[in-house]
């Protein structure tokens, strides 16, 4: 079966100039690959008229979907829809139920819509309109160069709605796009390139696409495979790279990590509870971000000063002074301490220089101690890690989050 192309088109001076992440192209290749599209071409188009016209031009030739996002604001520099017009010969014209549901959404919030409003119900007369049920801009849809093409708000929440109820439902209509097949290997505590090294048995499988994904701190193996394969050659493969990746992968198509480690302390019926000093508070955010997460997580400190660690961890101040605030004593002290204070099972404690200052020779930036406190002893590691102080923190944090994970997994 061939896959159907797709091109991706970003459109705003702000995407371009790099004022604005463009999240939405990366959120948006993926749910198409997922669909079974070849994405192709992504382009990033300034607010000039001439640019969007020629990638339009371009895209819509060598795709059979466009998907654009931006350029649909009530603003003068809001162009995007005089270019679909122009582009496809058509007219602007008002369209009256986009202007009522614009005018609907400012009276249920107490508010009369500016004038600059009715510039967004000045629409290609024969284009589909995407009813935007989650802002002011309404899509658009045409066929141009027999491309199917959809013109969404840049907003992230708005698109991501018009994709959900507008524009998939549509695709799955029009399409015989072939079955996902993608087995997502979910991987702690090992580089990309040891991961390319120990995958390179799949890189040249008939019927297999290899991948890699870095999603820091974790890595993610990719095994796209062709919708011809049998079942039970998936499960091969499955197992395969299981038995390969070993203690290493916390998860296939799985939720993320701390998704997975709630998951366990619910079915176990078990608590955690934090200190944290160089990683701020990164942890409990992480842990909390989960729906549900008050089911096990008790309670997280940020212990940061070394009368704090003493405090609220309850580490012995004599055992600070005797081997500093950033090492294995004082690491499990802080794990036992928390554990022991907050009442749970479960205990998880990080010391450590940051930076960019306050390394010394014995214990330069990087260096970080983590534990996690157990019903039946205490674990701990020493990391020494690179990079930016954003880095570091976040290694370290996954690093303490995957040792709980291990050792509910009975891999440590």
């Amino acid at each position: 079966m061939t896959r159907k192309r797709a091109i991706l088109l970003s459109q705003g001076d702000e995407v371009i100039t790099g004022q604005t992440l463009d999240s939405n192209a990366a959120w948006l290749a993926e749910q198409l690959t997922s669909l079974g599209f070849d994405v192709v071409l992504q382009l990033t188009l300034g607010d000039r008229v001439d640019d969007i016209a020629w990638g339009l031009e371009l895209g819509s030739g060598r795709g059979d979907v466009l998907i654009c996002t931006g350029g649909l604001g009530p603003t003068q520099d809001d162009l995007t829809v005089e270019v679909v017009a122009k582009v496809t010969q058509d007219e602007l014209s008002l369209n009256q139920a986009t202007l009522d549901h614009i005018q609907a959404l400012y009276k249920s919030i107490g508010r009369v819509m500016p004038p600059a409003n009715i510039k967004q119900a000045m629409l290609p007369s024969r284009a589909t309109i995407l009813r935007n049920d989650w802002g002011t801009a309404p899509g658009v849809q045409v066929e141009h160069n027999a491309c199917q093409a959809y013109f969404v708000p840049g907003v992230p929440r708005e698109m991501k709605a018009l994709w959900k109820h507008r524009i998939l439902p549509d695709l799955q209509a029009r399409f015989d796009l072939p079955p996902e097949r993608l087995l997502v290997f979910r991987c702690m505590g090992v580089h990309e390139s040891k991961l390319a090294e120990l995958m390179a048995p799949f890189q040249d499988r008939h019927g297999v696409v290899l991948g890699f994904r870095t999603m820091l701190p974790e890595n993610q193996v990719k095994l796209r495979l062709s919708a011809e394969l049998p079942q039970e050659t998936e499960e091969a493969l499955r197992e395969e790279a299981l038995q390969i990746l070993g203690k290493n992968c916390y998860g296939v198509n799985s939720g993320n990590l701390v998704q997975v480690i709630g998951d366990l302390l619910r079915e176990r019926k078990e608590t955690l509870a934090t200190a944290e000093s160089c990683t701020g508070g990164n942890i409990s955010a992480q842990i909390t971000s989960a729906p549900g997460s008050s089911s096990y997580f008790l309670q997280g400190v940020c212990a940061y000063a070394n009368a704090a660690k003493t405090q609220q961890a309850g580490v012995p101040a004599e055992l600070i002074q005797a081997h500093g605030a950033v090492s294995e004593p004082v690491a499990i002290a802080m794990a036992e301490g928390i554990r022991e204070r907050a009442g749970s099972s479960y205990g998880l404690s990080t010391t450590g220089i940051a930076g960019p200052g306050g390394g010394t020779q014995d214990k330069p930036v990087g260096t970080v101690h983590i534990a996690c406190a157990t019903p039946t002893g205490t674990h701990h590691i020493k990391l020494a890690l690179r990079g930016s102080r954003e880095r570091i923190v976040s290694l370290a944090a996954g690093a303490t989050l995957d040792m709980l994970r291990r050792h509910l997994q009975g891999l440590l």
